[in-house]
């Protein structure tokens, strides 16, 4: 599919417009007038009479050859590319010069394409005649067509990610298409193969991740750059201007409001609202914030988006469910920039002007490789539970332990309503020791537990000792429980690593206490690790969502909210980071936010962070200037939103 038809029909006009011709030739203003005449019919769709025109001012000018060349541009933009080229075969090419020497070729070149002449269109977008910077684009996306049409798929992929950062709107989401098609149609091997040759810095190597993932192949994930967080204050600057800061008057909130989902829901609303309420305590200026329920399916969803940007919203925040996200991207346009809140199930890219969000397994299973990797562990088993969440964690960790140079000895799925797991263990071999498991004695400087339930910061752990082989875990704690004691009683001593819900998000040392000496990661807010926010344990005696399990729900919202401001500069900024309630966040190439996590070991029944609080010397601040209009918005008094004057949280149970 040819890109810039209506791009190309913009830069014939401004050609006109500015005669756009070599210097040494000087045109009389009845001539530029003339032209811009011919432009303007041009631009009216009027082809017939802008070609005579142009062939009009060749006669009348005896510049036949500039003015025919503009004369099959309108055939082009037309789509009657057949019709050019009687006029280019009287075009004089030795004595064309610049912007006329590079039109004619890149028509000569589409010409060729139109009759399967690969070859000949090829060499016209390689040779090395200069091309004006507003002519880029086309040269980039006719070599590339021409080197799919030649069978070089690689080198057609390759040109399109060269022209990728210059895209935007249907054509940038149309190219990232065309990019992951042509690697796909290369398959699964030879990707693996010019993948692992590949150094780290190739800009090729994230599109051949994302093409092995679209192919169902698990792949590597490194960790995103954290170099600068953003709300940095600006020097010599007033106190409430931050780096970055560009919050939106209106904002649009889509979740499903009843139905299968309505629980989830809940605790996300909930904790975008405690963020939009602590964003008062900095005197920040807040977005009008206004619920819509997107109603669980594809269609409602998308009738939910339109409805909101009908209603003036300058951002949409979700939908929640993966085929609610997949709908909308899957829309002609998105007239609204678009902060989704999961993933869309057919694992497309996210679409132009949106932004995609969401609790991944991938995420920790790759950080749990790589977790064991820098404890020096290179040898791992996995035991995981029957569970989607489960299966994808456990297929991250596997792709990225070994990307890292690790080596994955076996992998067990326990029995689903079962309680012995001897067989699943004894079918690993594992090493056994008469050592108790690693990391389970309680460490030296650690203070007395705290209390069940206790809303106290614990101190800071050291990282339990291992050896050279551990065990990775992804299961409920329910499971775990009686995974570890089998452990133990099979005289296995590894250490033990596993994803956030072996941890139910409260405390309770009976229970728990058969998980000690166990890692897992997990979302800062939890611990109360990330300065800056507010306190988990304040807004859970208040709020049952910031309660157990579904507190990680909570704090997503709350980190949905302060994307709000930073999504821009998040995108445009690579290394730059939020320093969020459900990790610290930042933005890949394809409009995805990552997600960092910290780490968390049990002991004596209690689960505390290895790391102790995430200490930055550069907070983001909620206060800079608002986008538009100067003035801080007064908060929609839709469902969920606190009134203007209150600076609480909102009502549990809304």
């Amino acid at each position: 599919m040819r890109l810039f038809r209506a791009a190309g029909l913009g830069l014939l006009i401004a050609l006109a417009s500015s005669a756009c011709v070599p210097t040494r030739v000087t045109r009389s203003p009845q001539e530029l007038a003339a032209a811009q005449h011919a432009a303007q019919l041009a631009s009216q769709g009027q082809f017939d009479q802008a070609v005579q025109a142009y062939l009009d001012l060749g006669r009348q000018t005896g510049d036949t050859d500039h003015y025919n060349i503009l004369a099959a541009e309108v055939y082009r933009e037309e789509g009657a590319l057949d019709q050019a080229a009687p006029l280019l075969d009287q075009v004089r090419r030795p004595r064309l010069q610049g912007e006329d020497a590079a039109r004619y070729d890149l028509l000569r070149a589409e010409l060729a394409l139109a009759h399967h002449d690969a070859h000949t269109a090829l060499q016209l977008t390689t040779q090395p005649t200069p091309v004006p910077p507003t002519l880029e684009l086309r040269l980039l996306e006719l070599r590339a067509r021409a080197m799919e049409a030649g069978g070089d798929l690689w080198g057609a992929a390759r040109t399109r990610v060269q022209m990728d950062p210059q895209l935007e709107g249907l054509d940038h989401t149309q190219n990232r298409k065309q990019i992951l098609d042509l690697l796909g149609r290369l398959g699964v091997e030879p990707l693996k193969r010019r993948g692992a040759a590949m150094q780290a810095s190739d800009r090729m190597l994230p599109w051949v991740n994302e093409a092995l993932t679209q192919l169902g192949v698990p792949v590597a994930q490194p960790q995103p750059d954290l170099d600068q967080p953003v709300g940095t204050m600006l020097p010599g600057a007033d106190a409430n201007v931050r780096e970055g800061y560009r919050m939106p008057a209106n904002v649009a909130l889509l979740l499903p409001l009843d139905g299968n989902f309505a629980g989830a829901s809940g605790a996300i609303r909930q904790g975008f609202f405690a963020g939009y309420a602590d964003a008062a305590r900095t005197h920040a200026p807040r977005a009008n914030v206004r619920v819509y329920d997107s109603g669980g399916t594809a269609d409602s969803a998308i009738k939910a988006y339109q409805q909101a940007a009908s209603d003036g919203a300058q951002l949409v925040v979700g939908p929640l469910t993966r085929a609610e996200v997949a709908a909308v991207f899957g829309q002609a346009q998105l007239p609204v920039p678009l902060l989704a809140l999961n993933h869309p199930d057919d694992k497309s890219l996210p679409a132009a002007g949106a932004t995609e969000f969401g609790l991944l397994p991938e995420t920790e299973g790759a950080q749990a490789a790589d977790h064991m990797v820098e404890r020096g562990v290179h040898g791992a088993y996995e035991v995981i539970s029957d569970d989607d969440f489960a299966q994808r964690a456990a297929g991250a960790f596997k792709a990225e332990f070994e990307a890292r140079g690790g080596h994955v000895a076996g992998m067990a799925t326990l029995p689903p309503g079962k309680v012995n797991y001897a067989d699943a263990i004894a079918g690993l071999n594992m090493p056994t020791t008469a050592t108790p498991l690693a990391g389970t004695e309680p460490a030296e400087a650690a203070s007395t537990p705290a209390a069940a339930g206790s809303t106290a910061a614990a101190p800071a752990m050291a990282p339990a000792p291992t050896g050279d082989t551990g065990i990775f875990i992804s299961m409920r704690p329910e499971q775990a429980r009686l995974l570890l004691p089998q452990l133990h009683v099979a005289h296995i001593g590894l250490p033990v690593f596993g994803t956030s819900h072996i941890y139910a998000g409260v405390d309770d040392a009976a229970a728990d206490r058969d998980l000690d000496g166990v890692e897992f990661s997990d979302a800062p807010w939890l611990f109360d690790a990330q300065p800056g926010l507010p306190s988990h344990g304040g807004i859970a005696t208040r709020l049952p969502a910031a309660r157990g399990t579904s507190a990680r729900l909570f704090a997503f919202g709350m980190d949905a909210w302060n994307l709000v401001p930073y999504l821009d500069w998040l995108r445009d900024h690579p290394g730059s980071y939020l320093p969020g309630a459900s990790g610290q966040l930042a933005a890949d190439q394809f409009g995805r936010i990552r997600r960092v996590l910290i780490w968390a070991r049990f002991q004596d029944g209690i689960a505390r962070p290895l790391t102790g609080s995430l200490q930055l010397d550069d907070m983001p601040s909620a206060a800079p200037p608002v986008d538009e209009g100067g003035s801080t918005p007064v908060p929609a008094s839709s469902t969920g939103v606190p009134p203007a004057s209150s600076s609480g949280l909102p009502p549990a149970g809304h």
